[in-house]
């Protein structure tokens, strides 16, 4: 049963988005979520990218699904929603896990990325199986409809991985950070 991990950019009220969309425009935050998502020591493998429906319709379309990952899509109901062939639908967290984990969805996977939204990141951090949170702290305020949940008291900040800058990023006039969160249970 492999782990997974959380990657999300959230601002100081700990919103995520709002009506579908980012609340910011980062083109190198963006940069950064893919470099991370996509990245992979094995390159006969790759990794998948979990998310809610709603996650996934916000991408823009020419970007969907997510280049070069297995995209997972969770919905209870996926009637009236057309998804690409290569694009795993599931019901549930759990569902999306145990085909990684018993099918051959799973057997070419190295890592394992939750990707939003707000349902999905509460869920997945509740799961002794979520190994860490990547977060970026927009140093900022934005009106927002989508929030991030609180982090478990059960996870501490940690150093950086090596290619994860330390220092204050700015974009755009907004400064923003990476953080990393790992799970001690």
């Amino acid at each position: 049963m492999s782990k997974f991990s959380c990657i999300v950019a959230a601002c100081e009220n700990r919103g995520i988005g709002i009506n579908g969309d980012l609340p910011w425009r980062l083109k190198r935050e963006l940069q950064y979520f893919s470099r991370m998502t996509k990245k992979v020591s094995d390159a006969g493998k790759k990794n998948a990218v979990i998310m809610g429906r709603k996650t996934y319709f916000g991408v823009p379309e020419t970007k969907r699904p997510l280049p070069e990952r297995l995209n997972i899509v969770l919905t209870r109901n996926a009637t009236g929603y057309t998804f690409p062939s290569d694009v795993l639908v599931c019901d549930s967290l759990q569902d999306a896990l145990h085909k990684l984990d018993t099918t051959d969805f799973g057997k070419d996977i190295e890592n394992i990325w939750i990707v939003g939204g707000n349902s999905v990141y509460k869920e997945a951090m509740q799961s002794d199986r979520c190994h860490r949170v990547y977060l970026t702290e927009i140093k900022k305020h934005f009106e927002c409809d989508a929030f991030f949940p609180e982090i478990p008291t059960s996870f501490t900040i940690v150093q950086n991985d090596a290619d994860v800058p330390t220092e204050v990023q700015e974009e755009n006039g907004i400064q923003y950070e990476y953080k990393i969160y790992e799970n001690k249970q």
